[in-house]
C-alpha cells in the first residue's frame, strides 16, 4: 500500500471490493477442509489483512464465512484484505457435537486462523486478483463474542485445558494487533452455572500475557446474563486484565450485537442501530491502520470525529 493510501482517512470514499468464497484449504487432520471468504479492494498493493473470527448465534448462516458483512464489507473497501474462515462449531456444518475433538473447538478455531497465516500463499494463488497485493508483515485479527475469545488467544491470552491441565499458548506472533468485539472476560467466579458446565474452558481465562495491541470493543448494556453473573463490565475485562497497549471503546445503550455487526439486518439483533454499526466499523477501521502503520493519525481522527459533541456513540480509554 503506497503512503498516500496508508494516511487516507475512513471517511475518505470506498474502493470497490472483490469478494470470493469459498476459497477451500485442504485439511486432512480436520474433520471438514477448511473454508475462507476472502474479501479485499480491486486496487491497492502491499495490502493489510485482518483475520475476522465469527462468533456463535441463532441465525443458521451468519456465524460462518458468510457473516459480518458491515465490517468485512468496509474494511475491505478502505485498505484490507479480510479472511474469514468457517469454524468446526459454525451451524452451517452441523457436525456431531459429540464427535471426537468436538469439545475443543475454542483451540480448533484458533488453529484455524495460524493454518491461514500459514498458506497466505495458497490464497493468493486461488484468488488471482490478490496475486503479489499482500503484505504478510501487517497482520490484524479480529472476532465478535466466541470469536473475540479466537483472537484473544492467538494475541496472547492464555487459559488451562480442561481435559490435561496444562496451559495453553495459542498465541501467533505474526499478528500485529487485534480487535475483541463482546469477547468474553475472565473466568472463575464471574461465571454463571451454565458456562462451567457448558465452556469450561472459560474458567481459566488469564489476560495477563496479552501484549499484543488491542482495542477491546465492549457494550454497556451487554449483560451477557447467561454467561456472567459480573454484568456489561465483563466483557472489558481483556481491557482491564491485560497489560498495555491497549485501549477500550464502550459504546453507549450497545447491547452484545453492538447494533448488528454480524450482518444486514439481523432478526435477532436486540440493539439495531445503523449508527452504532458505522461507528464500529470506522473505529476499529482506524485504530488497526494506526496499529498497523505507526505514526498514521487515523485513529485519533476518527475519534474525535465520532466521540465527541454533546450526544457520544461512546467512550474511549487506552493505557
Amino acid at each position: 500500500m503506497s503512503e498516500s493510501a496508508c494516511t487516507a482517512d475512513t471517511s475518505s470514499a470506498p474502493a470497490a471490493v472483490v469478494s470470493v468464497s469459498p476459497v477451500v484449504l485442504p485439511t486432512a487432520d480436520r474433520a471438514v477442509d477448511l473454508q475462507v471468504r476472502v474479501s479485499a479492494p480491486m486496487t491497492g498493493s502491499e495490502l493489510p489483512v485482518i483475520l475476522l473470527s465469527h462468533g456463535l448465534g441463532f441465525s443458521n448462516n451468519l456465524s460462518s464465512l458468510n457473516g459480518y458483512a458491515p465490517l468485512a464489507n468496509f474494511w475491505a473497501a478502505h485498505g484490507f484484505v479480510v479472511i474469514q474462515p468457517t469454524h468446526l462449531d459454525s451451524r452451517t456444518l452441523s457436525l456431531d457435537s459429540h464427535a471426537p475433538g468436538a469439545a475443543a473447538h475454542w483451540r480448533t478455531r484458533a488453529e484455524d486462523m495460524t493454518r491461514i497465516l500459514d498458506e497466505l500463499d495458497a490464497i493468493e494463488t486461488a484468488v488471482p486478483q490478490l496475486a503479489d497485493r499482500l503484505d504478510p508483515s501487517r497482520v490484524a485479527v479480529a472476532g465478535h463474542s466466541m470469536g473475540g475469545h479466537t483472537a484473544s488467544l492467538l494475541l496472547g491470552a492464555r487459559l488451562t485445558d480442561p481435559h490435561d491441565g496444562t496451559e495453553v499458548d495459542l498465541s501467533d506472533s505474526r499478528i500485529k494487533a487485534g480487535v475483541l468485539l463482546a469477547a468474553p472476560g475472565r473466568g472463575g467466579d464471574a461465571l454463571t452455572e451454565f458456562t462451567v458446565e457448558n465452556y469450561s474452558f472459560f474458567l481459566t481465562t488469564d489476560f495477563s500475557k496479552m501484549t499484543t495491541p488491542t482495542l477491546v470493543v465492549a457494550g454497556d448494556k451487554d449483560d451477557s446474563a447467561f454467561l456472567t453473573v459480573q454484568g456489561p463490565s465483563w466483557h472489558a475485562d481483556p481491557y482491564v486484565l491485560a497489560p498495555g497497549p491497549k485501549s477500550l471503546l464502550t459504546l453507549s445503550d450497545a447491547e452484545h450485537g453492538l447494533g448488528g455487526i454480524s450482518g444486514y439486518d439481523v432478526a435477532e439483533t436486540t440493539d439495531e442501530n445503523p449508527e452504532r454499526v458505522a461507528a464500529v466499523a470506522h473505529l476499529t477501521c482506524a485504530y488497526l491502520r494506526s496499529e498497523l502503520y505507526p505514526g498514521n493519525p487515523a485513529w485519533q481522527t476518527a475519534r474525535d470525529a465520532l466521540l465527541t459533541g454533546t450526544d457520544p456513540l461512546g467512550r474511549v480509554e487506552s493505557k
